[in-house]
This record gives C-alpha cells, sequence and structure tokens, in this order.
C-alpha cells in the first residue's frame, strides 16, 4: 500500500507536535522544518482538526496543538482520516468505481483483507511511540 503525500506530510507534521504535545504549532514552523507547501499543510491540519487529531487557534498564540495525548492516538486512526479520501483501488471508491469485472473479481476480498491488516497493524502503534526527539531551543545571541 502506498501513502499519499498528504498522509506522508500530516504523519510528519504529529510526530513533531508530539515531541512537544503542550505546544501550538504554527503551520509556518512546520512547513519550513519539513520543507513543504504551506498551503498543503494548511489543508491537512483542516483535515486532523475535523476528526479532533488536533486543535486549532487562529491569532497571535494560535497555531495547532495535539487533541488529545499522543498516547492515545493510533496511527491507524491517522491513516484512516487522511487517506478517507483515497481508495485503494477504484472499486473500494464510495461510488463503487467503474470495475468492468465486479461481478466476477475475486481480487476485490483479497485487497480489502489486505487493506484492513495494514490499518490494524497500525492500531498497534501510537503516536508517542514514533514521535520525533524534541528540537534544541534556538540559542540566545550572546549580550
Amino acid at each position: 500500500m502506498r501513502l499519499t503525500s498528504f498522509t506522508d506530510f500530516g504523519l510528519r507534521a504529529l510526530m513533531r507536535m508530539a515531541s512537544e504535545p503542550g505546544r501550538a504549532f504554527s503551520t509556518a514552523e512546520l512547513a519550513d522544518e519539513f520543507e513543504l507547501s504551506r498551503h498543503h499543510l494548511t489543508k491537512i491540519m483542516a483535515t486532523l482538526a475535523q476528526a479532533g487529531i488536533v486543535i486549532t487557534r487562529r491569532g497571535g498564540g494560535g497555531g495547532a496543538r495535539l487533541g488529545r495525548p499522543a498516547e492515545q492516538i493510533s496511527l491507524g486512526d491517522i491513516v484512516r482520516v487522511l487517506e478517507s479520501d483515497q481508495a485503494l483501488v477504484n472499486c473500494f471508491a464510495a461510488d463503487g468505481g467503474s470495475c468492468t469485472i465486479s461481478p466476477h473479481c475475486r481480487l476485490r476480498t483479497r485487497l480489502g483483507s489486505a487493506e484492513a491488516a495494514f490499518l490494524a497493524e497500525l492500531d498497534r502503534s501510537m503516536l508517542a511511540e514514533v514521535a520525533l526527539p524534541a528540537l534544541a531551543p534556538a540559542s540566545m545571541p550572546a549580550p
């Protein structure tokens, strides 16, 4: 299974946020650290906020922080949220896709089982387990 860049970038941002769970991170800060598009990361944060994985606040002192402890957020939950619009194969699409062999296909159930096993494996790991090391504080200029 291949994850989209949307999910890849979301996981990176959450891994950083898990390193300092009480801190709010700006989208600009995370985008700069991982060399990502701020616009793309803003969409990711909105999706994560809708699911309650992060809490966002605008304005001075705002930013995004984890919506619950990293020990309570499974990697499977994150992937499900960020990949919700991406069907593994066409016939898994919400509208049923446009498969021409669907009445005779025996692959669909096997792919469904494989996807379920993949997500079940990710459910066994929590965000806290993959948190990045905390960044060293920026050095203060000499007086």
